[in-house]
């Protein structure tokens, strides 16, 4: 299997000839992300995770093109498009199905908290092939979950350094790629990175800086 990383949280995998993508928002090179895409799977509905009018506009493109969401976000996009409905999906939290020949968990919860005065939202993480944890936007380690591969949130406004190192040692895989970086300047990103390769290499998880476009076999 490749993965791909985009910008921000975008990620794409491919094999046999198929191919999933998560989370192309709007800070993430959407319409490269999903040439050829079978499927589109979302954590939750922030824009940074989500960008409506080009994924819609490549589902209307694309007839077998399908998209799974929580079931709130994928309400509302069948409301925006219905002629798609029957090509969005609900994702169910803790569940376990087949998506363009890939196996999916997913897990149920909300979005992190930003600010009591921002609503919450409903966000699923999903491990791809028994292999790959996306968590979307929260630092919650499901239970029983052990992923080999941890895409890790290095940077975001609902967390601090200390919170991003906890979640890497409490999820224990062997290798974290970052996602959920797109707000950081170089200077920023040095700063979280140091601190993720030595204290993750402490606990036994490799931390490997990854850049747009950069694929990794797994």
């Amino acid at each position: 299997m490749k993965m791909t990383k985009f910008s921000h949280s975008c990620v794409r995998f491919e094999k046999d000839g198929r191919v999933l993508v998560l989370d192309p928002g709007s800070f993430s090179e959407t319409d490269r992300a999903l040439a050829g895409a079978d499927a589109v799977l979302v954590t939750h509905e922030h824009p940074d995770h989500l960008d409506r009018a080009p994924v819609l506009a490549a589902m209307s493109a694309s007839p077998d093109l399908v998209l799974h969401a929580p079931a709130s976000l994928a309400g509302a996009l069948r409301g925006e498009a219905p002629e798609l409905a029957e090509r969005i999906v609900d994702a169910a939290p803790d569940a376990e199905f087949e998506l363009a020949g890939f196996s999916v968990r997913s897990f149920g919860g909300q979005h992190a908290l930003i600010h009591p005065l921002v609503p919450l939202v409903a966000n699923l993480g999903y491990l791809i092939e028994g292999s790959v944890y996306h968590p979307g936007d929260s630092f919650i380690v499901p239970y029983g979950l052990r992923a080999r591969i941890l895409l890790l949130p290095i940077h975001a406004p609902w967390s601090k350094v200390e919170e991003v190192l906890d979640f890497l040692i409490a999820c224990g895989a062997d290798t974290a790629y970052p996602i959920h970086d797109a707000l950081l300047n170089g200077n920023g990103r040095g700063v979280v990175e140091k601190h993720l390769e030595r204290i993750g290499g402490m606990y036994g998880t490799e931390y490997v800086a990854l850049q747009p476009g950069d694929e990794v076999r797994i």
